[in-house]
């Protein structure tokens, strides 16, 4: 076989198999410790249609100077939203404080 004719095929491979990969979306929303509820359902719904365009979700909370005192208020928040998304989403992460957040993954359900 010719050695530039196994190149050819190769990248032709890999091409092909480039072209049938996915690429993961990941959306963010942040919270603060005291969202009011307007707020909330605001960010809800835009969260709702990442999770239906097929997006990875990214929701934390940002505990800024004192606030961090609210963790438990934040992940009560973040709990509350994954049960208001549960038939758009499954969570992939529970709510894990790293720093001065505290974040948690959904990821979209498949489609039928």
């Amino acid at each position: 076989m010719d050695y530039k004719k196994f190149v050819y095929e190769q990248k032709k491979r890999d091409k092909a198999l480039k072209a049938k990969s996915t690429q993961v979306v990941v959306k963010e929303i942040r919270f603060g410790p005291q969202t009011d509820e307007h707020d909330y359902e605001f960010k809800r719904k835009n969260a709702e249609k990442f999770l239906k365009e097929g997006a990875k979700l990214k929701a934390f909370v940002f505990f800024k100077g004192r606030s961090i005192i609210y963790k438990d208020q934040g992940q009560i928040l973040l709990l509350r939203l994954a049960t208001d998304l549960e038939e758009h989403g499954k969570v992939e992460a529970m709510p894990v404080l790293e720093g001065k957040r505290m974040i948690m993954f959904i990821a979209p359900k498949k489609k039928k």
